[in-house]
């Protein structure tokens, strides 16, 4: 996992979400570090909510066109550290397989949602690529990869081994 953080911030590639503070951006680098080597997602959240780290606002984007301030969630802390804990828990591992010959990982849910999505359901079980998953991790910073894994903010869903 810190391999893969440490290749990320060589390339200048390290996601910085926009509801990160200026503080934030200064400090998440090493606070996401110290949760790969000796924490886990919830250990970063906890940092990053008591060290003041994200932003109280942000701009969306209206329906009807123009932008509007609204309030960060108060789970933002919590969003933003699973989903980046788990893609670089997935590069991880994906890394491990390859070097193990395990072509592919089994796709499933490590975190029990209330109202789980069609799409992420329907992934449980199945398999995917190491070699795929890794780069496409890799090429897609944040959010969005093309394979759709992980499957959006709180999807729960990861990979295992088989």
């Amino acid at each position: 996992m810190v391999k893969e953080l440490e290749r990320d911030t060589a390339n200048g590639k390290l996601y910085l979400s926009s509801r990160l503070n200026e503080q934030g951006k200064k400090e998440y680098e090493n606070l996401l570090r110290q949760a790969l080597q000796n924490g886990n997602d919830e250990t970063l959240a906890q940092r990053l909510r008591s060290g003041g780290l994200l932003r109280s606002t942000e701009e969306k984007q209206k329906r009807t066109g123009g932008v509007t301030m609204s309030r960060v969630p108060v789970t933002a802390a919590e969003t933003l550290s699973e989903g980046e804990f788990n893609r670089f828990y997935i590069r991880g591992l994906c890394l491990r397989a390859i070097q193990d010959g395990i072509p592919e990982l089994v796709i499933y849910r490590a975190k029990e949602v209330a109202n789980p999505r069609p799409e992420s359901q329907s992934k449980i079980g199945t398999t995917i690529s190491a070699e795929a998953l890794l780069e496409d991790l890799r090429k897609h910073q944040g959010v969005d990869t093309a394979l759709g894994l992980p499957a959006g903010p709180n999807s729960g869903l990861t990979v295992r081994l088989p």
